[in-house]
């Protein structure tokens, strides 16, 4: 699952390194470093990420790369006996990086706004002080990329929330929210994966799976594709 954030750790003896770049690097476990993307959640930082990864794909020492939201999981095969040097590779490879990354797919997501499954759209409307048919309105003209793939196996990170219709996630989650329900979770959007506790925000519903463990392609969404969700019906 991507890892959201996570505290700079920096050993008190670790020698300061002079690099032009200022990610933030964080030791997670013996064998993983996460790389932190500077500045706020936005789609050039997820670019940026994604080449990173491209980078360093190749250099024999490292396991796997699991790309997060605005940040990269690097494992290594074995624990870095070299503290100062893998934190020199990121970095150098960090500057190295453009704001490049892979050209999704369009996926169009038929969704019915309100109703019985809309459980917390009264909450949205509260919070950013808009009418339904307007919180309606502003989430389906956006256009989505799916930043990474976490939390529940196909569960799409969405960017492209309208500003404005940023809702903070739930103190107390959903005990059984269904699979297919459309979410507003902070600054993203989603649909969930699973049915199951959820602490994001339901306004709609739609009817597919984002997983299925039989397909050619389990996940229907993959990092970089772009989502649009058409209003199918809306009942307010």
């Amino acid at each position: 699952m991507p890892v959201m954030s996570h505290s700079d750790i920096q050993p008190a003896s670790a020698p300061a390194l002079a690099c032009s770049s200022n990610i933030r690097l964080s030791t997670i476990g013996a064998r993983a470093w996460l790389v932190e993307a500077p500045g706020g959640f936005d789609l050039p930082a997820q670019r940026r990420i994604w080449s990173l990864a491209h980078l360093l794909q190749t250099d024999d020492q490292i396991e796997a790369l699991i790309p997060g939201v605005t940040n990269l999981l690097v494992l290594f095969r074995q624990i870095p006996s070299d503290e100062r040097a893998v934190r020199q590779l990121l970095h150098e490879a960090w500057d190295q990086a453009q704001a490049s990354g892979p050209q999704g797919k369009l996926i169009e997501i038929p969704v019915h706004y309100g109703g019985e499954h809309a459980t917390d759209l009264d909450v949205v409307c509260r919070h950013t002080g808009l009418s339904p048919r307007e919180v309606v309105r502003r989430h389906h003209q956006s256009e989505y990329t799916v930043f990474a793939l976490g939390s529940a196996p196909g569960f799409g990170y969405l960017h492209g929330l309208d500003p404005l219709l940023a809702t903070p996630r739930k103190k107390v989650p959903s005990l059984s929210m269904l699979k297919g329900t459309v979410t507003i979770g902070g600054a993203q959007a989603g649909v969930s994966a699973l049915t199951g506790p959820n602490g994001w925000n339901a306004i709609g519903f739609a009817e597919l799976d984002v997983f299925d463990p039989l397909a050619d392609s389990p996940a229907l969404m993959a990092p970089g594709d772009r989502i649009r969700f058409l209003p199918q019906r809306i009942e307010l």
